[in-house]
């Protein structure tokens, strides 16, 4: 494991890790050393924790208690995988206000808001954008908070094969989402059959295929927006949609904001979260 502490205060951490075990390599028994929340950038790994098993891919968020135990596996992908996490002492924790049970919920799936914030704070991890990764980071958590609290809880619990089924598709398809993709075309990559493998992709990752597909398109899209050469026009064909309007109606309903006003706040305008 490689660890880089990008920012460090009393009250926040903001470190990248990246991971180069593979299926061969045994899993161990570690420990949260403080709250926390870890963007899955890329690649993919499992997650067992109070007795719950999650599979975290692109756009997902691994969440952290602090003293909590949880184990870590990579049988489905030979790539490693890389997560921005943000640690937040007890103060932060408690100005947060967040229910307990956001923070016992393991991992959450990608979630649109979430993800575009997540690619935001990348952004500025590798020195772009003026934000500061201490306020993109603070923006992120409370949007967490606020998204999380009253979520349902899942079921995590599945045939091992068909989970490592789902998140090898969800692989696929993230590294597919520019191409024009069915649940059939996604069922067939996967050996299923389209039912089969609705049910199974969904329960494994707490949303359906097409939710992902589109999510996946978001956080490319949010990617490529940092570049201020790129149309509009240019970044919503090339993540996969074929209709400008289509792509400004959906990046807007995910992250609360326009493609646009995105690429202003990436590039440090600060008026747009305020407002």
């Amino acid at each position: 494991m490689q660890t880089e502490t990008l920012f460090r205060n009393q009250m926040l951490s903001v470190v990248d890790y990246r991971c180069n075990a593979t299926p061969q390599d045994a899993p161990f028994t570690e420990q949260f050393d403080a709250h926390s929340i870890s963007y899955v950038r890329t690649g993919s790994f499992g997650c067992d924790s109070r007795g719950r098993r999650f599979e975290l891919v692109p756009g997902s968020i691994l969440i952290g208690r602090t003293g909590e135990e949880y184990r870590c596996t990579h049988d489905h992908h030979l790539g490693g995988d890389e997560c921005l996490s943000f640690q937040l002492a007890p103060e932060l924790v408690e100005q947060l206000n967040g229910s307990d049970k956001a923070w016992s919920l393991g991992g959450i799936p990608p979630v649109p808001g979430l993800t575009a914030l997540g690619e935001l704070a990348w952004v500025i991890a590798q020195g772009n954008g003026d934000l500061g990764l201490d306020e993109i980071g603070l923006i992120l958590l409370k949007g967490f908070v606020e998204t999380v609290s009253q979520w349902p809880d899942r079921d995590t619990t599945s045939d091992p094969r068909l989970r490592k089924r789902a998140a090898n598709a969800a692989l696929w398809i993230d590294e597919n989402s520019h191409h024009a993709l069915d649940l059939n075309a996604m069922a067939k990559e996967a050996g299923l059959s389209p039912f089969h493998f609705l049910r199974t992709f969904t329960r494994t990752m707490g949303v359906t295929p097409h939710q992902y597909l589109v999510r996946s398109r978001l956080r490319r899209a949010a990617r490529l927006l940092v570049d201020p050469d790129l149309s509009v026009t240019h970044v919503a064909m090339d993540v996969g949609f074929n209709d400008l309007s289509n792509f400004v109606r959906t990046f807007r309903r995910a992250s609360g904001m326009s493609p646009s006003q995105f690429r202003r706040v990436a590039s440090g305008e600060r008026k747009i979260f305020q407002d």
